[in-house]
């Protein structure tokens, strides 16, 4: 008997050894892409919660998503901007007296007033794990570059041999709008490792995606270059949104080898122009939709939002259910990734049909070949292919403010010789498309989506 012990021992930790090598084995090149081969799909707390998210907050939306969203293939749950200060405020940031969390290599940790299971040095590792348990994904906010606090403090860099924060910053290029951390020196000592050091701490904590901000306007290459060796050496496959802003298509060559998401505008909120602008820039992204690597539409400003929140006061979305269906249905048809921005224990009836229809989740996981058809005189024409059932998506926009529009597609367009079968997906109805083109008569503001069979 003991010698069977002793055997199931060195089995043990033969295999505790296996899977630490395993985790902390670094990826190959652009395998990070093999992470998402469909658009991403979550919460993020931004738009409900701003910089003041609490722990019981970000569970009550996991409990939501596990229980009505997971099985339509939403899984993330994200905490956004500022967990790390123990004192920030709705409505902007507190940037008068932050009292941040950070540890003594200048790594910023979870405020326990806010996250009360991150004391005694958890981190985030309870909360991750409370969500892992649920099926979910667990994902953070951060700013790049280095805390203005360990440069002060002269605070050591992990594995960087004497290099403390004040030799790997410059003052130049710091965020316009957030004054937390300084612009990283790419080409310093100890600045690749101050990246691997927080990479090493998040694959602890569990995290499985990361949203950095304030990497695209300017476009900071070397930065994002730091970002990528990081997480593809700290052995967790760690899905990376780089945000916010309009990304120039300059970078694309860049970003679509680096990061599995990006942001093509500036926050999307629930107003009209916003959607608009959205629609015009995303023309110049179409090319660019492919697994792995995302043209990120930004965060959904529908159900409750605000609750304490940067722009306004609590509310539902103030865009009219016309709207609503054209943003949700711009944001599929385009394959963006889906992050709701509403507190979802609040979702009404209708905003929950939003985010549930399969039809709409099929089209958004299973198109390929996105392409605009046209976009003028207030008309937009999106479309896209099922490879699997040979179908052929189609959604028809009249983004204009005239009350009554048609917008009409020739089926040879779209590659029928012949009759079609048409479902509109929100409405369910069916019908049979025998003329040359199709035409939806439409609203302003309003949209409709179909998903047409027939001869090639």
């Amino acid at each position: 008997m003991k010698n069977k012990n002793l055997l199931t021992m060195a089995i043990g930790a033969f295999f505790l050894f296996a899977t630490s090598a395993a985790q902390t084995k670094a990826f190959q090149k652009e395998e990070f892409k093999q992470w998402a081969q469909t658009p991403p799909m979550g919460w993020n707390s931004w738009d409900c919660y701003g910089p003041t998210v609490e722990e019981h907050e970000v569970k009550a939306n996991a409990d939501y998503m596990a229980k009505e969203l997971k099985k339509f293939g939403w899984e993330y749950v994200v905490v956004d901007i500022r967990w790390f200060v123990e004192n920030d405020k709705a409505g902007g940031y507190n940037q008068k007296d932050p009292r941040y969390v950070i540890d003594q290599y200048g790594r910023y940790l979870p405020a326990v007033n806010r996250f009360p299971s991150a004391k005694d040095g958890n981190g985030f590792k309870p909360l991750a794990d409370y969500i892992h348990k649920k099926g979910l994904k667990f994902g953070i906010h951060i700013m790049r570059g280095i805390p203005k606090k360990a440069i002060e403090d002269k605070l050591p860099i992990k594995g960087a041999n004497g290099v403390t924060a004040d030799q790997i910053y410059t003052t130049a290029l710091q965020c316009e709008w957030l004054k937390d951390n300084f612009t990283i020196l790419a080409d310093k000592p100890g600045a690749q490792e101050y990246y691997d050091s927080i990479f090493e701490l998040y694959a602890q904590w569990g995290v499985d995606f990361i949203k950095i901000d304030d990497l695209s306007r300017p476009y900071h290459e070397a930065e994002i270059n730091l970002i990528r060796n990081a997480i593809d050496k700290c052995g967790r496959r760690i899905v990376l949104s780089t945000s916010p802003g309009e990304t120039p298509i300059s970078a694309a060559p860049h970003v679509t080898t680096h990061a599995n998401m990006w942001r093509m505008v500036d926050d999307v909120w629930d107003t009209w122009p916003h959607i608009t602008h959205l629609m015009d820039v995303a023309q110049k992204w179409y090319p660019y939709i492919a697994p792995g690597t995302w043209p990120d539409c930004d965060m959904i400003p529908l159900g409750r939002i605000s609750v304490r929140g940067e722009r306004g006061e609590d509310r539902m979305t103030r865009l009219t259910k016309d709207e609503q269906y054209t943003l949700i249905t711009f944001f599929n048809i385009f394959k963006s990734p889906l992050f709701f921005g509403g507190d979802l224990p609040s979702n009404d009836v209708f905003t929950l049909s939003l985010l549930t229809n399969k039809e709409v989740v099929k089209m958004h996981s299973e198109s390929t070949d996105v392409k605009q058809l046209f976009q003028k005189d207030g008309k937009i024409a999106v479309t896209s292919k099922n490879p699997k059932d040979g179908s052929v998506y189609l959604a028809l926009f009249n983004i204009s403010d005239q009350e009554s529009q048609n917008v009409s597609v020739n089926l040879s367009d779209l590659g029928f010789s012949g009759s079609v079968e048409v479902l509109n997906i929100w409405t369910g109805e069916k019908s049979k498309q025998s003329s040359k083109e199709i035409t939806a008569v439409l609203k302003a503001h309003a949209s409709v989506l179909y998903k047409l069979k027939g001869k090639k």
